[in-house]
């Protein structure tokens, strides 16, 4: 049986789009010799729709736009998700749900079983789970359709499950012959390898074929990697989508028997091979940004430039997934900016042709402090005027941005976002945050291999001490522990959710982690009005990490 999987990017709410998309994804698949074709989950209406599920005309547009595809599709059959009305209340008012459609119209319809409380998931806010499973048979086969969530409870794999029920074991005893998955799978570092190892196995335990088609691009905060899957019974790689971009696969299953040979198939990887780690989140980051700008219907991009590693390696990111004729980068030097900041700025807009602008904020920054001379008389300058440079400077992009229709990306990091190292209404000013979740150490190591050809991100940028340049001879490290400690405490605690004893007890001093750990604790307030930022760990700021603002919770070290 020949499978086309459709690794498509959709737009949330773009039905007709959307539509478009897949109905000519399909066509080719089935031009290819496709026999079955699968789409994501949720596609038709896109992935994660959030609370627009709780609009009736949201639900309603989905479900015409499932009739409109329907026409569309002929004796092919195709299966795709999409959001379904449920009809056995009490009980939450939709459905998770994937139909079937051949020659016109809807032929099989079923939904999701598990649904994902956790990390970036709330889809028991919306949906009902579908009590039973049941194949779907085609041409005389019995197919196991299931849907993201629902391959996700392996008891071999998974040391702590969270699921009662395993829909593949309920698929297989009705006498599925193949598993088929639907999926919109967000990525972080790491998951696309964990995500194959774990299907691998279930297709290997069971001693059955399976096929996962994911969805590929970004919404919001969340990235999609793609990397569908074709394995067969014995848990080898029959193909293998690419990471970060959309494609077709069409591959030739031997349902029911042995493998197929490997002359047959459209594309072999045993095993398989994945990009190096500073490859791939670069991949996800240029996608994130590409995405972000552009279904929020955007085309250009503007960002301080202030000579250092973090505001350079988001240049490059933009520039990659936007071109840099549609990147702008903006200089805003005042009286503690060194001069290499500047030369490294501009070295750097040369070296990927951006427009690049010098708008030194120096007579602001004078006629502010005259303003405030009299009500800051007879105190000693600190913070506040400190941060008043950092507001400038974020008063004066959002002016471009507004004056030029571009949006503003803010340059922080996740160790400065979590210590709270960072201005309110200053740096983190703008529309996207496109490494807030990427530590210090990470963003050297991926500017590093920017660099791996020819130097992109000028050396000084790379080897000068950080610093934010508010007061004179300012560095980063005046204020923080090195970022190889900072980022390892910062792994445990947020990511690993050790306390403060533990940690220390792994061998970092305690007045270091009781430093850094109530800095987090007490930075909360400004990473909830920060910028969306794009997840790329296990842990992220923001929807993945729900922590209150007001509250006095503190563990000793």
């Amino acid at each position: 049986m020949k499978i086309g999987l459709l690794q498509l990017n959709p737009i949330i709410g773009a039905f007709a789009a959307n539509r478009e998309k897949l109905v000519s994804a399909y066509t080719q698949a089935v031009a290819r010799g496709a026999e079955l074709v699968l789409a994501p989950e949720l596609f038709l209406c896109g992935y994660p729709p959030r609370d627009l599920l709780l609009r009736e005309d949201f639900v309603a547009a989905n479900l015409a736009s499932l009739d409109e595809t329907a026409k569309a599709i002929g004796a092919v059959p195709l299966a795709v998700g999409y959001v379904d009305k449920n009809s056995g209340r009490p009980g939450r008012a939709l459905k998770n749900a994937a139909a079937v459609l051949q020659n016109g119209k809807v032929v099989w319809r079923t939904a999701k079983s598990l649904l994902p409380t956790y990390d970036v998931f709330d889809e028991d806010r919306y949906f009902e789970p579908a009590k039973n499973v049941e194949p779907f048979v085609f041409n005389g086969r019995k197919l196991g359709l299931t849907i993201c969530e629902d391959i996700w409870n392996d008891e071999d794999f998974w040391p702590d499950r969270r699921y009662r029920r395993d829909p593949v074991k309920e698929l297989i005893a009705q006498d599925a012959e193949i598993i088929l998955n639907l999926s919109a799978s967000p990525w972080h570092d790491g998951k696309e390898r964990t995500r194959l190892e774990m299907l691998r196995r279930v297709a290997r335990d069971e001693k059955i074929p399976l096929a996962q088609v994911n969805v590929v691009g970004a919404n919001d905060e969340l990235i999609f990697d793609g990397h569908s899957v074709a394995l067969d019974a014995r848990g080898e790689v029959l193909a293998l989508g690419r990471g970060f971009a959309e494609e077709i696969l069409v591959v030739d299953f031997q349902v029911g028997g042995a493998s197929v040979p490997a002359s047959r198939l459209v594309r072999t990887l045993a095993p398989p091979e994945f990009p190096t780690r500073e490859e791939s989140l670069f991949a996800a980051l240029s996608l994130g940004v590409r995405d972000y700008v552009r279904k929020c219907g955007f085309q250009s991009v503007i960002l301080g430039l202030s000579g250092g590693i973090d505001s350079a390696l988001i240049a490059v990111i933009a520039a990659d997934a936007l071109g840099a004729e549609n990147v702008r980068g903006i200089s805003l030097p005042a009286r503690y900016s060194s001069g290499g900041s500047l030369t490294d700025a501009e070295k750097l807009a040369k070296n990927l042709g951006l427009r690049y602008d010098v708008l030194p904020i120096e007579p602001v920054f004078n006629a502010v402090e005259a303003q405030l001379q009299a009500v800051f008389a007879g105190t000693q300058p600190n913070e506040a005027e400190e941060n008043i440079q950092s507001r400038l400077r974020g008063l004066t992009l959002m002016a471009l941005s507004n004056k030029f229709g571009a949006l503003v990306l803010t340059t922080g990091n996740k160790s400065e976002m979590a210590v709270g190292y960072c201005t309110l209404y200053g740096d983190m000013n703008g529309a996207l945050a496109p490494i807030a979740d990427v530590l210090k150490t990470d963003v050297y190591k991926i500017a590093r291999w920017v660099n791996r050809e020819r130097k992109i991100i000028p050396a000084d940028s790379l080897t000068k001490p950080p610093s934010a340049e508010l007061r004179p001879g300012q560095k980063d490290q005046d204020s923080l522990p090195p970022y190889e400690i900072l980022d390892a405490i910062l792994d445990l605690y947020v990511v690993k959710n050790l306390g403060q004893a533990e940690i220390v007890a792994r061998g970092f001093d305690a007045a270091v982690v009781n430093d850094i750990v109530n800095k987090i604790n007490f930075s909360e307030y400004k990473r909830r009005q920060a910028a969306p930022g794009l997840k790329v760990s296990s842990r992220a700021f923001g929807m993945g990490r729900r922590i209150p603002v007001a509250q006095k919770f503190r563990t000793p070290a």
